[in-house]
């Protein structure tokens, strides 16, 4: 399973920093609006330290995390929906991700100009909200126009299809976000998915700025919007990561970033991708041998030939059985063998749910 997440948000509040932060990658960073001018993607491993374990265990000659992908677009300003600034002529970009992270900045002066003139999280996060409502409108009523006439046919497959864009037509027409709708029919979830709306998607806020810039009432506001949240000061996270680039050995008690021997490890960045797994509802579980040990990222509540169809293609189709036993037993045991000898491997079928840090051997035809 793929984790991806779109990053949203108006110009100058830090989007490309976090991007640079997370991937590591040269890209353009400048302060004024529309410094990014092309969606940006990057691939972005996921802290995990049971992998360093399992792989000195197992002896493996390579260690494959999980990976998140970012998808950093240009940003928003108020009217993108209607031509304004470049953002909204990006967001396409983002329409198959799993998740949505919108940046607001939290911090004041620091010589960054505000898009606006000032600095004002709440007003920020609804703008953002409100050409993302707006978007989504144009393509629920674009793909509404294009299943009118087929429904005139009497094809009921149709006519359901009209009736869900109808109601989510409604439901964005009175402001409110389609994630959040508690009540909403699996056709309406169904069409919302097929056409990629982005406020179907699970949000998360990320407040660039330090705890005593997070005011009572945008903790607040975003409660109301059903939304988790992150607060990360990307500025001082940029400056440690620099100055381990340096080779500098620096430290910070803010949000635990800090270096470890030669790798640097944004704890915002951890908190980050944390928040994600929590809000999608994912875990990971391992396969691990002399060859390689790796991480997997799936869905909770998975079964076991669903897993096996992560790691390939065809083992789900030809799922036999899987040898499972947890990450603790397996380290306890010093590996498979003393995991056996212990009697700690199970052999579960296809009804097995999979666990987070469970140890996959996968049998299959």
């Amino acid at each position: 399973m793929k984790l991806s997440i779109g990053i949203v948000g108006l110009p100058n509040v830090g989007k490309s920093t976090l991007f640079k932060l997370l991937t590591k990658q040269d890209i353009t960073i400048a302060n004024y609006p529309f410094a990014t001018i092309d969606p940006n993607v990057g691939v972005v491993s996921v802290p995990d330290e049971r992998l360093s374990k399992l792989t000195e265990i197992s002896g493996s000659a390579k260690t494959i995390p999980a990976v998140v992908e970012f998808y950093d677009i240009a940003g928003l300003v108020k009217g993108a929906s209607t031509g304004e600034g470049l953002g909204n002529q990006f967001l396409g970009h983002i329409g198959e991700t799993s998740a949505v992270l919108l940046v607001v900045r939290c911090f004041e002066g620091g010589g960054i100009i505000h898009v606006d003139g000032s600095v004002d999280p709440i007003r920020d996060l609804e703008v953002v909200q409100d050409e993302l409502l707006l978007k989504d409108l144009e393509v629920a009523e674009r793909a509404l126009e294009k299943v009118t006439r087929e429904a005139r046919s009497g094809d009921k497959d149709a006519v359901r299809e009209k009736e869900a864009l109808e109601a989510i037509i409604g439901r964005l027409g009175d402001g409110e976000l389609l994630w959040t709708w508690q009540d909403a029919t699996e056709d309406i979830f169904d069409v919302a998915r097929e056409q990629n709306l982005l406020t179907a998607k699970p949000q998360i806020v990320l407040l660039n700025g330090k705890e005593e810039d997070v005011s009572e009432q945008l903790v607040a506001k975003i409660a109301e919007m059903g939304a988790e949240y992150v607060v990360i000061d990307l500025g001082g996270e940029e400056l440690l990561h620099s100055s381990h680039d340096r080779g500098k050995n620096v430290t910070s008690d803010g949000d635990g970033a800090h270096t470890d021997g030669d790798v640097y490890t944004g704890g915002g960045v951890s908190k980050l991708i944390t928040k994600a797994y929590s809000i999608l509802d994912l875990m990971s579980f391992f396969t691990t041998g002399e060859k390689e040990t790796r991480a997997w990222t799936v869905a909770k509540g998975t079964k076991a030939p669903q897993a096996s169809g992560v790691i390939h293609s065809d083992f789900e189709e030809k799922f036999i059985r899987a040898e499972v036993v947890s990450y603790d037993q397996f380290v306890e045991g010093g590996g498979w063998n003393g995991a056996k000898q212990k009697g700690w491997v199970r052999v579960e079928g296809k009804e097995y749910e999979v666990q987070d840090g469970d140890i996959l051997l996968v049998r299959h035809g």
